[in-house]
């Protein structure tokens, strides 16, 4: 397929890019091509896809003509490429071993009034989810099968909430509305892009060297996220040239597999925050940080001193990226979350229904257990890697607006918004959504022939401490930018802690 510039695939470009305060002719620099009728959904998820990809990258390109000079590069994004990234845990394969996302107590149930979604992929997520519901360790699906068949929906969130475990009624798009915790979302822009300290002098990025160009090397950033989300942004980062270190507590338990996924590029160190010797490496890597993103529960962090505003404090003219599941405020504000059960939540479950598998006759339809057929999923996690891709434009946006106004930059972005966006704002091909009650995007309707292209082309094997690694390409494409990462993954937490 030819490419297609701004037009026709372009209108969530515009509105993200709007977001982040670029300059809107900037939008002109970004062309669209690749295979129709990829990650088919109901709702306009390759427009949300495509859209997160090519502000990424024209605001890396963005950055790149601010130190060099010049106009700025060309930015291609490709649909099959973008299509292979935002499904790149599936594609992710150690020597020929497939890594499954999902663990058994991470699914829908159905409850004797409706449904809900937990997640268990953490050991002490399904801990906690099994305590709350009187189970025992030892217990698995078919356990708590006959246990939430006979619990109310709303019944199970809250109890399993309490006991710090991951549970979410599935609601229509009308009663997330009515939520407050909806309510909350939809008083929010997409992201904010803030400064915290305005008396910090403009940041001096020298000129790049290059091939390839690399808009974040020499930039220093402490990676305090985890799953996807965070991790996909600052996997960006450290394509396009930053040295990223991530941090997790050695008491928190990470998924490999996950890790082998999105720390490309990185380099990964465990730190306990909670002990003098950790907090003095951690201050002494934050006192020569450029950035810092997380990707903790609004609050998780604050007993460490890692508040925005106590960041910048500490280190003037630094980058803040944050982002959370449900947002800052509301009720939901400081409750765990994950792009499954923010699925849920917001409706997009119940867009994406299978509606054969309802009856309006049926006793669970009368008694409203199934009254949107079985709950849905989106083709990808778009929630997390959509986000991760805005939340890394927003860094790159911040350190160019940096270059110029000097300050210290405070990003927020959360999958609810995400979703919000998705459900409300976006539409098939980048057109206004009409919103979920009328869908109508033909083209991306469930059954379509989302692969009839060759994804090989988009995926690449790699050697690595743990093994030779198919992995997904890139989709950040400008003039000059490289083709993939500089290095393989490595195991989480062996790093030293300092910088390169």
């Amino acid at each position: 397929m030819g490419q297609r510039h701004g037009g026709a695939q372009g209108g969530g470009t515009d509105l993200a890019w709007a977001a982040l305060g670029g300059d809107p002719a900037l939008t002109e620099r970004v062309a669209f091509g690749g295979p129709p009728g990829l990650l088919p959904a109901r709702l306009p998820v390759m427009s949300l896809a495509r859209s997160t990809v090519a502000v990424c990258a024209l605001a890396a390109a963005e950055l790149a003509a601010r130190r060099n000079g010049g106009p700025v590069p060309a930015v291609r994004v490709d649909d099959g490429a973008v299509a292979s990234a935002f499904l790149s845990e599936r594609h992710l394969r150690i020597d020929g071993r497939a890594c499954s996302p999902f663990a058994p107590l991470s699914r829908f149930w159905r409850t004797a009034d409706g449904w809900v979604r937990t997640h268990a992929n953490y050991p002490h997520h399904r801990a906690r989810l099994l305590h709350a519901l009187d189970l025992p360790e030892t217990a698995d699906a078919p356990d708590a099968v006959t246990v939430l068949a006979g619990r109310r929906a709303a019944e199970i969130e809250e109890t399993v909430c309490a006991a710090g475990g991951l549970a979410v009624v599935a609601r229509t798009p009308g009663e997330w509305d009515a939520h407050p915790q909806g309510a909350a979302v939809a008083a929010h822009p997409l992201l904010t892009l803030d400064t915290l300290d305005a008396g910090v002098p403009t940041r001096q990025l020298p000129p790049l060297a290059g091939p390839p160009t690399l808009p974040a090397a020499g930039l220093r950033v402490l990676d305090l996220t985890r799953v996807i989300a965070g991790p996909v942004a600052t996997r960006t980062l450290a394509l396009l040239g930053a040295d990223v270190l991530r941090i997790d507590a050695p008491q928190l338990p990470e998924s490999q597999d996950a890790h082998s996924d999105t720390g490309f590029g990185k380099r990964s160190a465990a730190l306990d925050l909670g002990s003098p010797a950790g907090r003095a490496s951690f201050e002494e890597l934050l006192s020569r940080a450029d950035v810092v993103v997380t990707g903790y529960r609004p609050g998780a962090l604050d007993r460490f001193g890692l508040t925005p505003e106590a960041l910048a404090a500490r280190r003037p003219g630094l980058v803040v990226a944050r982002l959370s599941a449900w947002g800052d405020d509301g009720p939901w504000g400081g409750r765990r979350g994950f792009d499954s059960l923010v699925q849920v939540a917001t409706g997009i479950a119940a867009v994406e229904a299978d509606p054969g598998s309802a009856s309006e006759d049926s006793e669970e339809s009368r008694r409203g257990a199934k009254r949107c057929g079985t709950p849905g999923a989106l083709p990808a996690q778009a929630l997390d890697h959509g986000t991760g891709y805005l939340l890394a434009a927003a860094v790159f946006r911040a350190l160019t607006e940096q270059s110029r106004t000097g300050g210290s930059f405070l990003a927020t972005l959360a999958l609810a918004r995400t979703a919000r966006w998705l459900m409300h704002d976006l539409g098939a091909d980048g057109e206004p959504n009409a919103g979920p009650e009328g869908h109508g995007h033909a083209a991306q309707a469930p059954g379509a022939d989302s692969y009839d292209y060759d994804p090989a082309a988009h995926l690449r094997e790699t050697d690595s401490p743990l093994g030779r690694l198919r992995h997904a390409l890139p989709p950040v494409s400008f003039d000059g930018a490289p083709a993939t990462w500089a290095t393989p993954p490595g195991r989480c937490g062996t790093d030293a802690p300092v910088w390169r």
